[in-house]
């Protein structure tokens, strides 16, 4: 495919693309359902020139996920009953931003210790992304840890509900990248996050950022 406006169809000197805050005009919104995590909301939006449409919308307060590497490069996953889907996933210890005020690595450190009963002494940003950028508000962040040390048995979280006696698998990174090209992975965090690894580890970890980079937009 040749690029316009160069001679040969090559770009030159093209910043990349990057997503950008633009809001439109809400100029009523209406709670249709106050859920137990997240609401279901209907504004009525003014896109200019497009008019006036309204938009039905989960609003979510966002979630983070870590891709926990060993010496090894193996991944860390769990598996987790998904009730929506019906399914048990294969997915990286994830969790909600339900603590108001809570950075987003000190969350995901405490998923971390919570669900895998590990430790990370060091954190990067791998990758940002939204859910259902359609139909959700949602943001989430996953995070790689490396220099992962376990969580004294006496400071252990008791897990409950889903989460109890969640099981547990050591991937290496490069089974599953295939798992999930091959489709036997679903989990967005973990195709996402897998993927993302990968990708960063082939460029020898140059483009990580640190783990308190801002959300962007």
């Amino acid at each position: 495919m040749t690029h316009p406006g160069t001679p040969d169809g090559v770009a030159r000197d093209v910043a990349p693309p990057a997503d950008v805050a633009a809001p439109r005009d809400v100029v009523a919104s209406e709670l249709l359902h106050g859920g137990m995590i997240w609401d279901v909301v209907r504004d009525t939006v003014h896109l200019g020139d497009a008019g006036t449409v309204r938009r039905e919308y989960v609003r979510h307060p966002g979630a983070v996920s870590v891709i926990a590497l060993d010496e090894q490069d193996r991944v860390l996953l769990l598996r987790q009953y998904r009730h929506p889907v019906r399914q048990e996933l294969w997915e990286p210890p994830a969790g909600l931003l339900d603590v108001p005020g809570e950075p987003l690595q000190r969350a995901a450190a405490r998923e971390l210790a919570e669900e895998a009963d590990l430790v990370a002494a060091r954190w990067w940003t791998l990758v940002d992304y939204r859910s259902s950028p359609g139909g959700s508000d949602e943001a989430l962040r996953v995070f790689l840890a490396r220099d992962l040390t376990p969580v004294p048995e006496e400071d252990r979280h008791s897990r409950e509900a889903e989460e109890h006696g969640m099981p547990t698998l050591w991937m290496p990174l490069d089974d599953a990248v295939t798992a999930v090209l091959g489709g036997h992975l679903h989990n967005p965090s973990t195709v996402i996050g897998v993927l993302a690894a990968a990708a960063a580890r082939a460029r020898g970890w140059a483009d990580l950022r640190p783990a308190d980079a801002p959300v962007l937009p």
